[in-house]
C-alpha cells in the first residue's frame, strides 16, 4: 500500500524520525515544520493522510485541523494529531477540530502504521466515490462538500453490542443526549441487528466471556450490508494487540476503559459524519449513474441505455437461438399539440403516455425514450405474431381514453403510430432490426396513422 503523507513538526528531530519510519513501510513523505506551510501544501498537493503535531509556534496543531476540515477542498484528508499532551480533553479538543485519530508521543511503531494503513485505505475509497460524483456539475457536489454533517439534527442511530450490564447502562447514560441507542447483549444477535437496522455506526465491547469480538468485527466487515458501517472497539487497559489487529481487521476506531464521556461522543460524531458523507458521495454517484440513463420527463430509459444495452439483448436472443421483437411508436400529430397547448401540455402527454406504455409491457421488456415523441420497447422472448399483438393493445390503449393537459381539467384525444421488426435468422443486425421497425412505423404514418405495422418485420 503506496500514499503520501504529509508530516508536520516544528522540531526537525521529530520530522526525521517519523519520515525514516515511514519511508520504511514505502510511504511517500512530505514534510512541513509550520501550520501555514502545511495548509498549502494540502491545498496544492494530493495528501492522504496528515501527520500533525499539536504543539507548534503561531498557528498550532487544533487550528491547523480546523482550518483543514473547514475547506471542502482538504476537509477529506484524514488527520492524526500527535501530542505528548495525554489528558483526555486535549484528544477531545482535537477530536472537535475534526481530526480522525489522536497519537501520544512517543508513538508505538506498530501502532502508528497500523492506524495510518487504516486511514489510507478509507481515504482510497472516499477519492474513489469522489472521482465518480465529480463526473458531473449537475449533483450539488460543492454543496455536498461543504456540509458540516457533524451539526445534522438527526441523531444517529448506534447500536452496542456488550453483554456486561454496568458497561451497558455507563453508555446508555453517556449517549442519552446524542445518539439513539440499541443493545444487543448476544453478540450473534447483535451482527443479525447490525445487518438488518441502517445504524451509523456499532460500538463493539472486547469483554465477552465465551465469544472473540474481533470475529465479529471481521463478519460484519465482510458482509455486503456492513462493509462500510463505522466500527469502534471498546477495550480494556492491556488489550494493545487486539486492538491493533481490530485496526487491521477494518475496525474504524477505538476506545480503552474507563471511557470519557466526551471523548466517546466526540470520536462517535467523526465516525457519523465520516459516513453520512460518504454515504451522500455514494448516493449522488448512484443519482448520476440514473441520471445519464433514465429520461426526467419520462421516468423511460433513455436513448444512451437503449444504445447501450440493446446489443446486449440482441447477442443474447442471437446465441440461444430465441425470438426477439423491437417496436418503435411515435405519437400521431404531436406538433400540433405542443403548437396548441405550449411544451408544458406536451409534456403532459408524454408523460402520461409513457404511464401507459409501462402498464402494457412486461418488466423484461426495455421501454426507452427514443427522442422526441417516439417510444422504443425491446420485447425479448417474444415473436413477431405477439409483439404485433402487444403493440395493437398499446395502440387501442391510448386511443381509447383522452389524455389531461394542465390542471384545469381539459382533455385532448391522442393516437399513435407503431412499427414492429423481428429478429431474423441468419445475419441479421441490431442496425437492420432497428431500420426495420422505422420503415413500418413510416408506413403506418403514411398509410393513415393510428395503426400497427409489423409486415416488414
Amino acid at each position: 500500500m503506496t500514499a503520501r503523507i504529509l508530516v508536520v513538526d516544528d522540531i526537525p528531530a521529530n520530522v526525521r524520525l517519523l519520515e525514516v519510519r515511514l519511508l520504511a513501510e514505502y510511504f511517500e513523505v512530505l514534510t512541513a515544520n509550520n501550520g501555514p506551510d502545511a495548509i498549502e501544501t494540502c491545498e496544492n498537493g494530493k495528501v492522504d493522510v496528515v501527520l500533525l503535531d499539536v504543539m507548534m509556534p503561531g498557528m498550532d496543531g487544533f487550528e491547523v485541523c480546523k482550518r483543514l476540515k473547514g475547506d471542502p477542498a482538504t476537509s477529506h484528508i484524514p488527520v492524526v494529531m500527535i501530542t505528548a499532551l495525554d489528558q483526555v480533553s486535549d484528544r477531545v479538543r482535537g477530536l472537535e477540530a475534526g481530526a480522525d485519530d489522536f497519537l501520544t508521543k512517543p508513538v508505538n511503531d506498530l501502532q502508528l502504521m497500523t492506524r495510518v494503513k487504516s486511514l489510507v485505505r478509507l481515504k482510497s475509497l472516499t477519492d474513489e466515490l469522489r472521482l465518480r460524483a465529480s463526473t458531473t456539475r449537475n449533483i450539488g457536489i460543492e454543496e455536498l462538500l461543504s456540509r458540516d454533517f457533524a451539526t445534522d439534527d438527526v441523531k444517529p442511530k448506534v447500536l452496542l453490542i456488550d453483554e456486561r450490564r454496568s458497561s451497558v447502562e455507563r453508555i446508555q447514560k453517556m449517549l442519552r443526549h446524542s445518539a439513539e441507542l440499541d443493545v444487543a447483549t448476544d453478540p450473534n444477535a447483535g451482527f443479525f441487528q447490525a445487518a438488518e437496522t441502517p445504524y451509523e455506526c456499532v460500538l463493539i465491547s472486547t469483554a465477552f466471556s465465551g465469544f472473540d469480538a474481533l470475529r465479529l468485527c471481521s463478519q460484519l466487515r465482510s458482509l455486503d450490508r456492513t462493509r462500510f458501517l463505522p466500527i469502534m472497539l471498546l477495550a480494556d487497559e492491556g488489550e494493545e494487540g487486539r486492538i491493533l489487529r481490530g485496526l487491521e481487521l477494518g475496525i474504524n476506531d477505538y476506545l480503552i476503559r474507563p471511557i470519557d464521556q466526551h471523548e466517546l461522543t466526540a470520536r462517535l460524531r467523526t465516525q457519523v459524519r465520516r459516513k453520512r458523507y460518504n454515504d451522500q458521495l455514494r448516493a449522488s454517484v448512484a443519482q448520476t449513474i440514473e441520471m445519464a440513463v433514465i429520461d426526467g420527463l419520462t421516468g423511460l430509459h433513455n436513448r444512451r441505455y437503449l444504445d447501450s444495452h440493446l446489443q446486449t439483448l440482441f447477442d443474447r436472443a442471437a446465441a440461444r437461438r430465441r425470438p426477439l421483437s423491437v417496436m418503435i411508436t411515435d405519437l400521431d400529430r404531436f406538433k400540433s399539440i405542443n403548437d396548441t397547448y405550449g411544451h408544458d401540455g406536451g409534456d403532459d402527454v408524454l408523460r402520461e403516455f409513457a404511464r401507459r406504455l409501462r402498464k402494457n409491457v412486461r418488466g423484461i421488456d426495455l421501454a426507452c425514450r427514443f427522442g422526441g415523441e417516439e417510444f422504443v420497447v425491446v420485447m425479448p422472448d417474444t415473436d413477431g405474431a405477439i409483439a404485433e399483438k402487444v403493440a395493437e393493445r398499446i395502440r387501442a390503449e391510448i386511443a381509447q381514453a383522452p389524455f389531461a393537459i394542465g390542471s384545469d381539467g381539459k382533455t385532448i384525444e391522442v393516437t399513435v403510430s407503431v412499427g414492429v421488426s423481428s429478429l431474423l435468422k441468419g445475419t441479421d443486425s441490431v442496425a437492420a432490426l432497428m431500420k426495420r421497425a422505422d420503415l413500418a412505423l413510416y408506413e403506418a404514418k403514411s398509410g393513415g396513422r393510428n395503426r400497427v405495422v409489423a409486415k416488414a418485420a
